[in-house]
């Protein structure tokens, strides 16, 4: 098929190539502009733009989608359908109307629960222990489209948000793989999402990092893996502020929220409901991310210091 990809992040670069792979005509891929980045803040194109000027197909990077300029360009590239996967932008009418076949979206979510820009980590941030990716043909709502085929997969208690991003990636390339194959079959079955079920997985910001100890450690583990690698747990030890990447469940119990129980071998924390979580994984400011074990041998911890 002649196919228009619309994406942006490293997320989407397994979709654009699996529908390199399998043989299509890919006349043109959209991304978002180019952003600066890094403290010298260098000019960087996204992952998306990299894999295409690799293999020689036509970038368009409109900074608006309502203005007339993205319709001329999807004009110009004239696909059959359009394939969108983590693009940032919101299509209008006239381009989601413009393909023979409209525009197909592949959701990192068993829609319709967690609708929006952030639906892996708030699968874990939540505490779902499956999620999975939906294709589903656009409308003009946020997610509301009609699914074409949904995937799930199993949530495990110590993934990361980084980790489940890599799995759903690959995932969504198989699942998009399925969904152009069963439309060129005429096998695809449309089905309506129950709208009263849907939830919201908003933007992800800073503002979500900092540790509320008087949480339950069930819910402290989650918000240290949901928001690893990005944008990072925090809590501040010794009046220094530390990010925390990765963290476990344990059966050991304290008596005070955010109080260190254990040092040494391990780094144990008493939550809220007096469950302690091991901290597996730490960074201090201005430092590299490393083991609580070097942390520990880096910095003097003691039995009852607090986490704030």
């Amino acid at each position: 098929m002649r196919v228009v990809f619309m994406g942006t992040p490293d997320f989407a670069v397994p979709c654009l190539q699996k529908l390199i792979d399998c043989g299509h005509e890919v006349t043109g891929v959209f991304t978002q502009p180019d952003k600066p980045q890094g403290r010298k803040m260098i000019l960087t194109p996204p992952p998306v733009k990299v894999l295409a000027e690799e293999k020689g197909i036509k970038v368009y990077q409109p900074s608006k989608m309502k203005d007339g300029t993205a319709l001329e360009m999807l004009k110009e590239a004239d696909p059959e359908l359009c394939i969108v996967v983590a693009y940032g932008k919101i299509l209008p009418k006239e381009i989601l109307e413009y393909p023979e076949y409209g525009c197909i979206n592949i959701h990192a979510s068993l829609l319709p629960k967690l609708r929006g820009a952030a639906p892996i980590q708030w699968s874990i941030i939540n505490g779902f222990d499956k999620t999975g990716v939906t294709s589903m043909q656009m409308d003009e709502g946020l997610d509301t489209g009609d699914m074409l085929i949904m995937r799930d997969i199993e949530i495990d208690e110590n993934m990361t948000a980084g980790e489940l991003h890599d799995k759903l990636s690959a995932l969504g390339a198989s699942v998009l793989e399925e969904t152009i194959d069963a439309l060129q079959k005429n096998e695809l079955r449309p089905e309506k999402q129950n709208h009263d079920e849907f939830t919201y997985a908003p933007m992800l910001s800073k503002e979500l990092s900092p540790v509320d100890w008087n949480a339950s450690a069930k819910e402290i583990h989650n918000k240290i893996r949901g928001l690893s690698p990005w944008p990072s747990a925090n809590a501040v030890l010794h009046g220094k502020k530390v990010k925390l990447h990765n963290s476990a469940l344990t059966d050991i119990k304290g008596s005070k929220p955010g109080e260190i129980v254990e040092v040494g071998k391990r780094l144990i924390v008493c939550c809220g409901d007096l469950n302690c979580i091991e901290i597996l994984n730490l960074q201090a400011e201005g430092k590299k991310a490393m083991s609580a074990a070097d942390f520990m041998r880096g910095n003097q911890l003691s039995i009852g210091d607090i986490f704030e």
